[in-house]
């Protein structure tokens, strides 16, 4: 084929239709430009600088190189969420690559299609061409057969592959957050209907407020997928020391559109239940709250030579129901303990003996091992192997009596005296988002082993370890003087 020159190839395109200009503009290479500055061009209105969205921005670009191909991301509402991450960010992947599928899940078809309605108001603004024989608000095409469809909580999607899934708010009320059975239509939907539509090297992107601990994300998160999540956790006050945006605990997550004062009102009407979920994105049972958040202190280094257990409560399944826990806590010392490690899997007997074999070699000799032995003449069999196979430590395992939320009373009472320090690290969050939940949250084995150890070191302390009396009620602690 002979070579065109240049002012041949200007002739050409000079008498070429504006669609195949646009089709062949599709094929250039050219250069991403970062969201922040596409967001400016393309709502200029709107403040695309606030810190929170900032962080939110950094994390999509790295769905956008393909760093993170998982990412749960919690705001409060009303902070811009879905302007931004469900609405924008898919129509940014467009306008760079023409050809980019994507699928928006929302709670219902009309709210898809209302995502589905102003992505493409933005597409057309930004001047993506459209083919024009496909242009419905919850399913429209780029000309280079991009494009996005939208698809209401279970609504079918087959013969639709993308590149990219972004999920929004799957839950529209406290009703349905209530419901096992409507938060199980939503796990299928998320697992058999949306999951398997994405392509090779796509990615999936959560934006949602929490509502219960069993909810969409929480079920993700808790699942074997979990670990291949980036999450980005928003709460509206600053609730920890390690924040994310550095803020000073209690500082509003942004507070040209909610200050203090706002956001204070607004917890004075849905109460703590409401707000512990949908704007600090840490949904709590309604009965209780043995654990709180706000009197745990998180410590970068542990006092020298304390006692130290191990406490280990056992299950023996690799896929659902109860984990296998082993927590770490030494004290006291002048009158603290410290929550030093958790260890939280769910394996076959096997595997797990082997894991627990390996992370009581790495403790040493020095930390003590104890384990709950179930009742029968099978759980004396356990606890016997147990023993066997931790030959040369220090390790017992002993029958319990009472139920969970008894044993754990006494730990409870120092946690709330503001007497328990947690060693940073990054189980923290899985094991305080567990302990805020008991005793109604989905898992209670990292809380029972953390019982445990402590019941083991506060008998050795002789500081009144709460023991359960013949009537089940917990007998009065003794407090040293």
């Amino acid at each position: 084929m002979p070579r065109l020159s240049l002012r041949a190839i200007d002739r050409a395109l000079a008498d070429a239709d504006p669609a195949t200009l646009a089709l062949l503009d599709t094929y250039l290479p050219r250069p991403v430009e970062p969201f922040n500055a596409w967001l400016k061009r393309a709502t200029p209105s709107y403040h695309w600088d606030w810190p929170h969205l900032r962080s939110i921005q950094d994390a999509l670009a790295k769905v956008t190189t393909g760093e993170i191909t998982r990412l749960y991301i919690h705001e409060p509402p009303r902070h811009g969420k879905t302007e931004q991450n469900t609405i924008r960010y898919p129509v940014y992947r467009i306008a760079h690559t023409p050809e980019y599928r994507a699928i928006i899940g929302a709670y219902n078809a009309t709210i898809a299609a209302q995502f589905g309605r102003k992505a493409r108001r933005v597409a057309r603004q930004m001047g993506i061409p459209l083919n024009e024989e496909r242009t419905a608000a919850d399913d429209w095409e780029t000309l280079a057969g991009g494009g996005v469809r939208s698809v209401g909580m279970g609504g079918g999607i087959t013969g639709h592959g993308a590149d990219g899934i972004f999920i929004d708010d799957p839950i529209k009320s406290r009703e349905e957050a209530e419901s096992l059975v409507y938060r199980d239509k939503a796990w299928d939907w998320y697992r058999d209907d949306l999951y398997t539509r994405l392509e090779p090297g796509g990615s999936i992107t959560l934006t949602a407020t929490r509502w219960h601990d069993d909810d969409l994300a929480g079920r993700i998160l808790a699942s074997e997928d979990g670990p291949n999540w980036t999450v980005i956790h928003l709460p509206a006050f600053a609730d920890a020391p390690d924040d994310p945006l550095h803020r000073i605990l209690g500082a509003a997550l942004c507070p040209d559109r909610f200050d203090e004062e706002a956001l204070a009102r607004i917890r004075s009407v849905l109460g703590e239940y409401g707000f512990a979920a949908l704007y600090q994105g840490r949904p709590r049972p309604r009965e209780g709250n043995q654990f709180p958040r706000d009197r745990i202190q998180v410590v970068d280094t542990l006092p020298a030579q304390m006692p130290t257990v191990r406490y280990w409560d056992k299950a023996g399944t690799r896929d659902g129901g109860a984990r296998t826990a082993g927590v770490k806590i030494a004290g006291p010392h002048q009158g603290l303990w410290y929550v030093c490690d958790s260890r939280i899997f769910q394996k076959e007997a096997a595997e797990r003996d082997a894991d627990i074999r390996a992370t009581t070699a790495l403790d040493g000799h020095s930390v003590r091992v104890r384990a709950e032995q179930e009742p029968g003449s099978a759980g004396k069999d356990g606890g016997a192997n147990f023993i066997r196979m931790l030959a040369g430590y220090d390790v017992a395992s002993h029958p319990v009596t009472g139920d969970k939320v008894t044993r754990a009373e006494g730990f409870a009472a120092q946690w709330q005296a503001g007497n328990v320090r947690l060693l940073r690290g990054a189980w923290n969050k899985a094991y305080l988002d567990e302990a805020e939940t008991f005793p109604t949250g989905k898992f209670k084995d990292q809380v029972d082993a953390s019982a445990g150890a402590f019941q083991d070191l506060a008998a050795r302390a002789n500081v009144g370890a709460v023991t359960v009396g013949a009537k089940g009620r917990p007998t009065p602690w003794r407090m040293p003087t």
